[in-house]
Parts: C-alpha cells; structure tokens; sequence
C-alpha cells in the first residue's frame, strides 16, 4: 500500500535516484507486458524501438492485422502508467526546483523521453534558509469566479484551437483539453481559497459544465457531440483536479506558469495526435428468419422503406437507415441505402444470388444531426466516420429458414479510438439491427402469404 500511495498520489518527494529505480522498473513492466500481449494476440515481436516507429502508420506496422481488441487492452494497460508517470515527475520537478507545471511534458511523445532524462539528471534543490511566506488566501466565492472564470475561458480557447484551426478531433482535444482545465481551474481555486479535494471537484465540474454550455451557445459544438464526450470528459477532469490542486499547494507553482501551459497546449497537438493510429474496424450482426435465402435475397438487395424510428438514439440526431434500391444487377449495379441524412452509394462488388451481397461505400451522407439550436455543422460530421464496405451474408438453414449476417467495415479517425469506436460500435450495432429485423419482417410475411396462397 505504501508503494501504491509513492506511485498514484501526490505524497512524499522523489529524489533523483528514486525517479530513476521507479522509472525504470515501472518502464521494463510495462513494456514486458506489452511485448507478451502483443505475441500472444498478434504474434508479433515487439521491440522497445517500436513505441517511436509505431504510430500514424499502425496498418503498416507489426500491429497491423491484429485482434481489435488489442488496441482497447493496450489502451487500458496504458492508463495507469501515464498517471504514476505524471505523479512521479510532478514530485520530482519539486524536487529539483523546477516548475510542477514541467511535468505535463510526460505525457507529450517525444518530449517525454528528454524530460524524464533531463529530470534523471537534475540534483536535489538546496532547501531555502528561510520559511516560505503563509499562502495568501482572498476568500472561497472570490476563488470560485476566478476559477469558473480562468478554467471555461481555457476549456474554450483550446476547443476553438483544436477544432477550428487545427480541425483535429483526437486525444489532445478531448484528453488533454479538459485534463488542463481541470487542472487549471482547481489550481486558481486553490490559490484563492483552501478547498478540499471534494470543493475542488465540484468546482471542477461547474467549469466543465459551463465550457459545454458555451459551446453550444456560440455554436461551436452540438449536444449530441457533447454528450459522447461528457463520460471521457469528467474522467480526465478529475484527474486534472488533482494535479491543479497539488501545484496550487506547491510554493513552486507560479501563476504565470499557466499562461505557458495554454499557449504550448495547441502546440503539443500535432505530437499527440500524430500517434494516433487508424485502422478498420468490422462491425457483424446477425439474425434467424423463418423463410429460403431466396426470399430474404430480395430483400437484403432493396427492400421498402421503413418505419420512422422509436429508438432515443435515432430520434436525438444520430443518422438511420430508411430504405435500399438498386440500380442494375450483378457486380458494378449500384446500390443506394437511403438514410435519414441522405444515401450512401454502393457499387456491387460480388453478387451470389442467395448467398452473398458485396459493396464498397464510395459516398455517405453525414453520420449525424447535431442537435443545437442554429443547424450547425462541425468538422468532425465530415469525414472523421467513413464507412468503407458492407456486406450480407445469407447461410441456409437445415428447418429451411436463413441466418442473416450484416457486416460494416469502417475507419475512425476521432481519438481515443479505444473509446470511440465502442460508441462508433454500438451505434453500427443499431443501425444493423434496424435493417435485419426489417428484412426479417419482411421476409417472413411474405412466405406466410406464399404458404397461404399455395395449392
């Protein structure tokens, strides 16, 4: 437990050689058991150079083609390491007089290996000959509106920065942004006013709670968006919290370190989201019909349209399937699936009657519609969900019935896709299960009226 407490909270210092052994040792766990997952589910060697060659070009890498699972257990394995990495190299900037707000280099890549060396070399700080002065406290409601104030101006500014002028939805946007003004919002609140852990946190979250508000109010962003983001969002601002409030405590803490923080934040951008891989992902979904693959063919090429939905998911925004037609058969037909935000074009790519049906997506309309109050269209509805390629696979039953299998392959390129995509997923998901219980009903009706009609 004493170990637990050295690596996860902010107690006690860190001396040079302790950085070191801890680093070190945290380090070799880390990458061994990255090294045997990484054999195990991909069969691949991993070697530690890979961490830097791996990135932007993960399909090109030793990862590519493995289970899509790995990604999301690398992902969670990684988590807690970036945190005792922060902790550890908060302390031990303190130790060595440097600015805590240094430590925020840890989680940029690249940077973070010249940080950490630097801080392996830096001595212990001779300790002043003199008591620091008292902290200065101006009262908890003065401290609240300069937190509320300094933290949704920060959240604001690198969500404009992020979003309009750099347009990149990935782990520095919705990570790093609310990471820093969680941590900005808790360190002028404590500087202001002594508050607890708890008193920290709700501030916190009113802050969080006003950056969403301005965003919607000056139509940056949509509520749907917002709402996706809000559980990844309170995660990293909580954390966020608990260095601001550490820092604020901290004599070495100086206001105007934070000014710095915002100004090279967007600036870390092109690093952090350059490491953010992209790959496909397959969706699959399945269901049993009680009628031959040759009525359900019918119905998997076009079928009528369907009924408007009764799913929150589709009434608030979210983009869902209406009909399909076809123009032509066979390879090269083109096929159209209309959905509520437009239709997707599909040139057929195979064509088994009764047993396959094949298409690339070439164009797709938008994934969504933003609920806001002005029609807005934020970047991340252009291109950053691409549908790739679909396919329906029809296998006959021994009580003469079908099993539909539907398939979507899709690239993501918002990150963290580990998060994402088990949104991106369950919305696929729904949207299968919309279309096959719809060619299932279909399908079944009409064989009912085929037996009926039967001599």
């Amino acid at each position: 437990m004493k170990l637990l407490r050295h690596w996860f909270t902010f107690e006690g210092s860190v001396a040079r050689r302790a950085y070191l052994v801890h680093g070190a040792a945290l380090m070799a766990v880390k990458y061994l058991t990255d090294a045997a997952l990484i054999w195990f589910l991909a069969g691949a060697r991993w070697l530690p150079s890979d961490y830097i060659t791996t990135g932007s070009s993960f399909e090109h890498s030793k990862l590519a083609g493995a289970p899509a699972m790995l990604p999301l257990i690398l992902s969670a394995w990684t988590v807690p390491f970036l945190w005792v990495g922060l902790t550890l190299t908060t302390r031990r900037a303190l130790d060595a007089k440097v600015s805590p707000w240094f430590a925020l280099c840890f989680v940029v890549p690249l940077v973070n290996y010249f940080a950490m060396l630097l801080l392996c070399v830096l001595p212990t700080a001779d300790e002043p000959a003199t008591e620091p002065a008292p902290m200065a406290y101006r009262g908890k409601r003065q401290g609240q509106y300069a937190a509320l104030a300094a933290g949704t101006a920060t959240g604001v500014l690198l969500v404009v920065i992020g979003v309009m002028a750099l347009r990149s939805y990935g782990a520095a946007l919705f990570v790093g942004t609310p990471f820093i003004m969680g941590a900005i919002t808790a360190y002028v609140f404590n500087r202001w006013y002594p508050a607890t852990s708890g008193e920290t946190l709700e501030m916190v979250m009113w802050t969080l709670g006003a950056v969403g508000a301005a965003l919607l109010v000056f139509a940056i962003e949509g509520a749907l968006c917002l709402i996706m983001a809000l559980p990844l969002a309170v995660a990293t601002a909580w954390l966020g919290s608990k260095f601001g409030r550490f820092v604020a405590q901290q004599e070495a803490g100086a206001t105007a370190h934070i000014v710095m923080v915002v100004l090279l934040a967007p600036l870390a951008t092109p690093l952090i989201d350059a490491r953010s891989a992209v790959r496909t992902r397959e969706v699959r979904s399945a269901v049993e019909i009680t009628a031959g693959p040759d009525i359900v063919w019918r119905n998997v090429v076009e079928f009528p349209r369907i009924d408007g939905p009764r799913e929150l998911l589709f009434r608030a925004g979210v983009a869902y399937p209406i009909g399909a037609r076809i123009d032509g058969q066979g390879v090269g037909a083109i096929r159209y699936c209309e959905f509520s935000t437009g239709s997707f074009v599909e040139p057929i790519t195979r064509w088994e009657p009764g047993r396959r049906l094949s298409f690339d997506v070439t164009r797709q309309p938008a994934p969504m519609r933003e609920l806001s109050p002005y029609g807005i269209q934020p970047p991340h509805l252009d291109g950053y969900f691409r549908a790739v390629r679909g396919e329906f696979r029809l296998i006959a039953l021994p009580d003469g019935g079908t099993r539909l299998e539907g398939s979507t392959w899709y690239d993501l390129t918002i990150h963290p896709a580990p998060y994402f995509a088990l949104i991106a997923d369950f919305v696929v998901g729904r949207i299968h299960k919309r279309v096959l219980s719809h060619i299932r009903a279909i399908g079944e009706a009409e064989r009912v009226l085929a037996a009926s009609t039967s001599p």
